[in-house]
């Protein structure tokens, strides 16, 4: 799909003063950053993921890593499709087989167990997606220190 650009996840954090988590990517051939606005364990989830935790007993999303692993079927890619009445649209698409609608928190979590890549819209990252021109870097690297230091478990309660 042409229309479809590269996103790498930048992390998570809590946006204020609504206390609400949020998943950040970033447009890997751009200057755009979209933000999805997700639930606390969607966010756990997600941030467990990028740090590598490994908890006792799998999560859901690593349980469903695990089955697809034995059933044999491979997560090809990602794809974040639309912005729907307020509502984050996403896809799975497997290898030799079928797309599977879902919501973008679970698709990014299990995107970063899988190592699959994750895609964007072009409709969905104009309509969406925020410009962070050169002169914001500085913001940003604030945001990268951020993510940093915050631990999943401040996502816990």
């Amino acid at each position: 799909m042409s229309d479809y650009n590269p996103v790498e996840v930048m992390g998570v954090r809590v946006e204020m003063p609504s206390n609400q988590p949020i998943v950040l990517l970033k447009e890997l051939d751009g200057l755009r950053y979209l933000p999805i606005w997700l639930g606390t364990v969607e966010a756990t989830a997600i941030a467990f993921a990028q740090q590598g935790v490994k908890p006792p007993r799998p999560l859901t999303h690593d349980l469903f890593k695990d089955v697809l692993s034995e059933l044999g079927a491979k997560l090809k890619t990602v794809y974040l499709t639309e912005l729907k009445d307020g509502v984050f649209y996403a896809q799975l698409n497997f290898e030799d087989g079928p797309t599977i609608s879902a919501r973008p928190s679970d698709a990014i979590a299990l995107a970063l167990r899988t190592g699959s890549p994750i895609l964007a819209s072009e409709q969905l990252l104009s309509e969406a997606g925020i410009e962070i021109p050169d002169q914001a870097e500085d913001e940003v690297e604030r945001f990268k220190e951020f993510l940093d230091q915050i631990k999943p478990e401040d996502f816990l309660g």
